[in-house]
């Protein structure tokens, strides 16, 4: 019985995995999801890295560096589609497949990044 209620664990964390979508892009395509306004978008960098270099507007916080990051994403709707970034792509990435192992059904991350997404030219707010 033992042996079955394991298998039975591991093959809905399994399924949990399959299926989530994760979608790694560039900065336009991520642009595009932006204005299609049918994503929440998150902010991954700290307070000082939005203070110092802006972030993209409308972007909600959460500050991957904190101890209490993964409990606060895990408090998220999972059912909802979630367009991530931070400042070079490596936290989103971690993040995105945090998400992945919660059971979040839609995750995009930002490839490269923030800075990439500054490099190109697209439109940064500055935190008051």
């Amino acid at each position: 019985m033992k042996k079955i209620i394991t298998i039975l664990a591991l093959f809905t964390s399994m399924m949990s995995i399959a299926q989530t979508k994760i979608e790694h892009v560039d900065a336009a395509t991520f642009k595009k999801l932006i204005d299609e306004k049918k994503s929440s978008l998150i902010d991954l960098r700290t307070d000082d890295e939005l203070k110092n270099k802006g972030f993209i507007k409308g972007a909600a916080q959460i500050d991957y560096f904190k101890k209490d990051a993964e409990e606060t994403i895990a408090k998220l709707d999972k059912n909802k589609t979630y367009l991530i970034y931070c400042a070079g792509g490596g936290r989103s990435g971690e993040c995105a497949e945090l998400m992945q192992k919660l059971g979040f059904i839609h995750v995009v991350n930002l490839e490269k990044g923030f800075d990439d997404w500054k490099k190109k030219g697209f439109e940064i707010d500055m935190k008051k």
